[in-house]
C-alpha cells in the first residue's frame, strides 16, 4: 500500500518520497528549475474556492466539503490517484503556512479512503 504525507513545499523533499505539488499557483520564492517534481495544480481548488476559504481556519470544515465535491468526478483527482498507485511513499507538497487547515490535507485524507 502506498504511504502518504503533506509537507510544506518549502521545507523540501524528503529521500525516497515521490513529491507531487498539489497547489493550483506555483508557490512564491521557488524557481520551478529548483525542484524536481510532478506539478497537478488542476488538483488544487479553483480560484473562486481558494479565494473564498482564504486559509480562515473556521472555514475549513465546509471548504473540505466544497473541496470534495469539486473533486467528485475530477480527471484531476484521477490523475494524482494513478500518480499515487505508481509510487510506494508519496509526499503531497503545498505552499500554504497553514499546516493543518490546506487543501493537501483534504487530498490526503481522499486519497487514503479511495486507496
Amino acid at each position: 500500500m502506498t504511504e502518504i504525507s503533506i509537507r510544506r513545499v518549502y521545507d523540501g523533499v524528503p529521500p525516497g518520497w515521490h513529491p507531487v505539488l498539489v497547489d493550483r499557483i506555483w508557490p512564491r520564492g521557488v524557481a520551478k528549475d529548483d525542484l524536481d517534481v510532478t506539478w497537478l495544480k488542476e488538483v488544487g481548488p479553483s480560484t473562486g474556492l481558494r479565494q473564498w476559504f482564504g486559509h480562515d481556519p473556521e472555514r475549513f470544515e465546509e471548504f473540505a466539503r466544497r473541496y470534495r465535491a469539486e473533486l467528485r468526478d475530477s480527471d484531476a483527482f484521477d490523475e494524482l490517484l494513478r500518480e499515487t498507485r505508481d509510487h510506494q511513499r508519496v509526499v503531497l507538497l503545498y505552499g500554504a503556512k497553514d499546516e493543518e487547515h490546506n487543501q493537501a490535507v483534504v487530498l490526503a485524507d481522499l486519497l487514503r479512503e479511495r486507496l
